[in-house]
């Protein structure tokens, strides 16, 4: 069992093509996020200006049975990550290898963490249960026994909730704006005219809103990071999936969300251009990922959250979704957990157990 670094183009093929023979019979797998795995390994983007990333195939009897890309960032910098982990099963010297790799490549780092794509907003986690579901869209997927290989690290849980909507828009009746306070705050969608500056606020927002959530100890997340996070998508992006709250004309938070666009494909499929025509036109699509809520911390109190739920919920009604899955909340932020419960439970009437659930696995160097 040895680990080899890419060296050449058609290292790389293998390296993405890999995934052809892990999920082959495997009906719940999807490939709709590929452009952004091929932009942060192959480049070019701005995250190699701050990170180093190096993708390695797995080799056993001459054969490729797996790969990841070892992430080192400036912005993260006590870790070593093992990004974008696929494996064949039962490679019982695999842990022992990636450990020892990573010591090798970084002997200064004490720290591996395995799961994480570079950053929270690149996706994160190894999936724990419901194997038997496609996953929502921007939610990992993989198999079952790929936890084993990290069953010696400890495990940093992750995850979402689902529900219906259906009390949501009989809860939005009850509740609308009218009897609300809005404390001078004003909802606005963004602009996609202006998508640049609008990723701009986005970027502010979302770097001050996350100071202490586990992984996300920088600060310094650049615009145009999030902006080729977006662009591979913008044909898919409506004006209302990410919505503002403003205090005096100044940005204080957002609530971005999108359509489980891994419902226009097959297993194994990424979009093409008839399936973004089919959504423009015809929607088909019923259920949507609550992707990210954030307010600066100084109006966590405020209304704000709850307005922009208001915005959005005539949105999803008049869409037709009926389902929503959000995700994914750390099960060691409890203020979020309870946050969220409580939410959910004032709109829909009864308590929700977590839905799905992702670790990611830390070990010492």
């Amino acid at each position: 069992m040895i680990i080899r670094k890419v060296e050449n183009d058609v290292e790389l093929r293998a390296f993405y093509q890999i995934t052809c023979l892990i999920y082959k019979d495997t009906p719940c797998h999807r490939s709709t996020e590929e452009s952004i795995v091929k932009m942060l390994v192959s480049g070019p983007c701005t995250f190699h200006t701050h990170a180093q990333v190096q993708p390695s195939l797995f080799l056993h009897d001459n054969r490729i049975v797996g790969r990841c890309a070892f992430i080192y960032d400036d912005n993260l910098p006590e870790y070593v990550q093992i990004g974008f982990f696929e494996a064949l099963p039962h490679i019982p010297e695999l842990p022992a290898a990636l450990i020892e790799y990573a010591r090798e490549w970084k002997p200064h780092i004490k720290k591996l963490v395995a799961g994480l794509n570079g950053h929270l907003n690149y996706g994160a986690g190894i999936l724990l249960d419901r194997f038997d579901q496609p996953p929502v869209f921007g939610l990992p997927y993989n198999l079952p026994y790929y936890q084993q290989y990290f069953s010696g690290f400890s495990c940093n849980t992750t995850i979402s909730f689902r529900f219906s909507l259906t009390p949501f828009y009989q809860w939005n009746i009850e509740k609308t704006l009218s009897k609300i306070d809005t404390q001078g705050f004003t909802i606005r969608c963004m602009d996609k005219n202006k998508l640049r500056q609008e990723i701009d606020l986005y970027t502010s927002i979302d770097n001050s809103s996350f100071t202490n959530t586990r992984y996300w100890y920088w600060s310094n997340r650049k615009p145009k990071e999030n902006f080729e996070l977006f662009h591979p998508f913008r044909f898919l992006l409506k004006n209302e999936n990410l919505i503002f709250v403003e205090k005096d004309g100044k940005p204080v938070g957002f609530l971005l969300w999108y359509p489980d666009f891994n419902g226009l494909v097959g297993p194994g499929q990424d979009i093409g251009i008839i399936d973004v025509l089919r959504y423009r036109f015809f929607n088909p699509l019923k259920t949507f990922r609550l992707t990210e809520v954030a307010v600066l911390p100084e109006y966590r109190k405020s209304p704000a959250v709850i307005l922009m739920i208001q915005k959005l919920i005539p949105i999803l009604k008049q869409e037709g979704y009926t389902t929503c899955e959000g995700g994914f909340i750390f099960e060691e932020n409890h203020n979020s957990v309870v946050m969220t419960k409580r939410l959910l439970e004032r709109a829909i009437g009864t308590s929700l157990a977590p839905y799905r659930k992702y670790g990611i696995f830390e070990s010492q160097l």
